[in-house]
């Protein structure tokens, strides 16, 4: 009996302390949800960004003295990017400037903020002595505005953008220059969002590649390696490390023996075929048109059923490296009706037979040759024939801010070289859908048109705008950079010699 008592006052001992526990275990939850809601309805706490833009807080540094200055006085490329266009200190509602704010960073617009370039003047061996042309009374440039060098013909206008740029920059700063600017020249480095080098390296290789002397090194070697020295010696080069060096090498072979050494600077590419990643790669580089050869459609009002071809490829069909396809596809499709697929060349009557010839098809092919890229691709745009890409590895110009799907047919290799399944898939794409991507050619064709005086929204503008996007990512890593540095001072960055920094590309690769 004594037994059953004291069992019983333990399990009443034991209830009334979990009780106990439990009761304070549900105060403390009450009154930690109280606290949160409480929280959560009090006034927001906002970043005022009002206090950014405000003429108060805007200064620049001149020679090391903070000047105040007027918001409106700030020159378009240094302004910071969360500022409105209207005066913050009108505003009395917070919030609605906040909002404001986040639509202008949502639809800034890089066309409108012309990229400021600072150009080597480098003797004139490196560019326009490349067209023959001779310089007077020590000169670097000719008078564009009086005559303007010509550049050669044929396959070598496909890499001419070298060519194209450096006009644009040049006649930048004339007085009856009209119509948008993407970039304009600066005479102080220090004011630039980049470096340009004006060297015509496609052109080098095209022309002065091969030694006349047996034993003797190319024309174009010894230009790149004068290049090399000379742009490492150059304290802007010094002060970024050539980060923000922008460098032609827009024909697959040309650069081939200075890219190596000079590596961290943006190039612009044709594509990414015969490069490392750790040496160029979409994340620093620009990927940019070919000139397309033929002739631009002009005026075109030909219909579906006016083009009586339905795919066309005309050019060299054994290729090397990824280039096999070609050949396989030559196999495929030889024998089917309505497929235009021979050998052909600029040589003799090319160019027109190749124009006729895709100005009367509803596709057209461009294949992977010795490298992902082709001017074909290009060549069909002018002539408004659907491109058909088979190109695994291509990269391709303005793609972050232009959806090629749109106007192109993207077909793995894999897929392209089985039985049937390419023809299938062109005979199975309707005549609306045609319609479709042919309309977008011809509202997207001057894109890649190339031509002095540019144009707004034309290959040569496109570029720089390209160039300008970048600007951000280079700004970034070299304020990364001089972090250490000096106050007041920048310390130069100091490149490595390609022979001793092979085993830093893994880290580096951008």
């Amino acid at each position: 009996m004594k037994m059953a008592d004291k069992n019983s006052h333990s399990s009443g001992s034991i209830s009334r302390k979990s009780l106990i526990f439990l009761f304070m275990v549900s105060t403390i939850v009450f009154i930690f949800s109280w606290f949160f809601v409480l929280r959560s309805t009090g006034h927001p706490q906002l970043i005022d960004y009002t206090s950014f833009t405000s003429s108060k807080n805007l200064a620049t540094i001149d020679n090391g003295n903070p000047q105040s200055r007027n918001p409106n006085d700030v020159q378009p490329s240094m302004r910071d990017p969360l500022e409105t266009t209207s005066d913050s200190s009108d505003s009395s509602d917070g919030n609605l400037e906040a909002a404001l704010v986040v639509k202008d960073v949502a639809s800034c617009d890089y066309k409108k903020i012309p990229l400021k370039v600072f150009m080597y003047d480098l003797h004139p061996e490196f560019h326009f002595g490349l067209l023959d042309w001779k310089p007077e009374g020590g000169k670097v440039w000719p008078d564009i505005q009086t005559k303007i060098p010509d550049y050669p013909g044929g396959l070598n206008l496909q890499h001419s953008i070298e060519y194209w740029l450096t006009l644009d920059l040049l006649s930048s700063n004339f007085p009856n220059r009209n119509g948008a600017r993407s970039a304009v020249r600066v005479f102080n480095s220090s004011e630039a969002d980049v470096v340009f080098v004006p060297f015509f390296s496609s052109l080098s290789y095209n022309r002065h590649s091969k030694s006349k002397l047996a034993h003797k090194k190319s024309v174009n070697y010894l230009l790149q390696d004068k290049l090399v020295k000379f742009l490492t010696e150059q304290e802007e080069w010094k002060r970024s490390g050539g980060r923000d060096h922008v460098i032609l090498a827009h024909h697959p072979n040309s650069m081939l023996d200075a890219r190596m050494k000079l590596w961290p600077a943006m190039f612009i590419l044709s594509d990414f075929g015969r490069y490392p990643p750790n040496i160029a790669n979409v994340e620093k580089d620009v990927i940019a048109p070919y000139k397309h050869v033929i002739r631009t459609f002009v005026d075109d009002s030909s219909g579906y059923d006016d083009r009586p071809t339905l795919l066309y490829f005309q050019g060299a069909i054994y290729r090397k490296d990824g280039g096999f396809v070609r050949q396989e596809l030559f196999y495929l499709l030889k024998d089917e009706k309505d497929v235009h697929f021979s050998f052909g060349s600029v040589q003799k009557d090319g160019v027109h037979s190749a124009t006729k010839g895709m100005h009367a098809s509803k596709f057209c092919l461009n294949i992977a040759g010795d490298t992902p890229s082709s001017n074909r691709l290009f060549d069909a745009i002018a002539s408004h024939c659907v491109p058909v890409i088979i190109s695994d590895e291509i990269e391709l110009p303005y793609e972050d801010v232009l959806d090629y799907s749109e106007f192109c047919i993207f077909v793995r290799t894999s897929d392209a070289i089985k039985e049937k399944f390419l023809i299938n898939l062109i005979r199975n794409i309707s005549k609306d859908e045609w319609t479709r991507m042919w309309n977008k050619l011809k509202e997207i064709e001057g894109l890649y048109e190339f031509q002095y005086p540019s144009k707004e929204n034309d290959a040569v503008q496109m570029i720089w705008q390209a160039v300008s996007r970048k600007v951000p990512a280079i700004r970034l890593k070299l304020h990364k950079s001089w972090r250490f540095s000096l106050t007041g001072t920048k310390r130069p960055s100091t490149i490595v010699p390609w022979s001793k920094s092979k085993h830093l590309f893994r880290e580096l690769r951008v």
